[in-house]
């Protein structure tokens, strides 16, 4: 039996940003990839007990892929940290505020046995890495680069990688998390 990981799994540029400065996705969506291929999201999913994600996360699927007679996407437990007064778009949308760690035990909980996935962005991946409780990075890398926008981990941390793949366009890797990698003396 396996223990349940906390997964970061999301997609990012060759030069390492999830977003660019206005938060688009365009370089993402016009990207070709297999939905049956190398760490697809299909496959990834059917493991997910519990997602986190951060405000602009939320704020991005509310406007681009909910209302207009469309639902919320997900129908697995979601907590989404901020400390902006939010109302949930679903009843399996929990907003909280806080620290990672405060919330552990009701992500577990609500993951019920099964992993618990970091949707975004960087700096909430980084939060739970901080903490001790993130397990793994899986990402798919665009061969785009942006030179600016929203980073994909904006702290130091060593990563060992435990699989490298290909699907179509993008390189795609899976690394355990080690833990902070230090700051060197001048």
């Amino acid at each position: 039996m396996t223990t349940a990981r906390v997964r970061y799994y999301t997609a990012t540029t060759l030069d390492g940003y999830l977003a660019d400065q206005h938060d688009s996705l365009d370089w993402l969506l016009t990207q070709p990839i297999d939905e049956d291929g190398a760490m697809n999201y299909g496959s990834f999913i059917e493991e997910i007990g519990a997602m986190v994600m951060g405000y602009t996360t939320y704020a991005w699927l509310l406007e681009h892929e909910v209302g207009d007679g469309k639902p919320w996407p997900y129908d697995i437990p979601c907590f989404v940290f901020t400390h902006r007064d939010l109302a949930p778009v679903a009843d399996s949308v929990r907003i909280v505020e806080g620290l990672p760690a405060d919330h552990r035990s009701a992500i577990v909980d609500a993951a019920a046995g099964k992993d618990t996935w970091v949707v975004g962005g960087g700096d909430l991946a980084a939060q739970f890495a901080d903490a001790g409780l993130l397990d793994e990075v899986v990402v798919s890398i665009a061969p785009v680069t942006l030179g600016a926008g929203r980073p994909l981990f904006p702290r130091r941390f060593d990563l060992e990688l435990l699989e490298v793949d290909r699907n179509r366009a993008f390189v795609c890797a899976r690394y355990a998390v080690v833990g902070p990698r230090p700051v060197a003396s001048p």
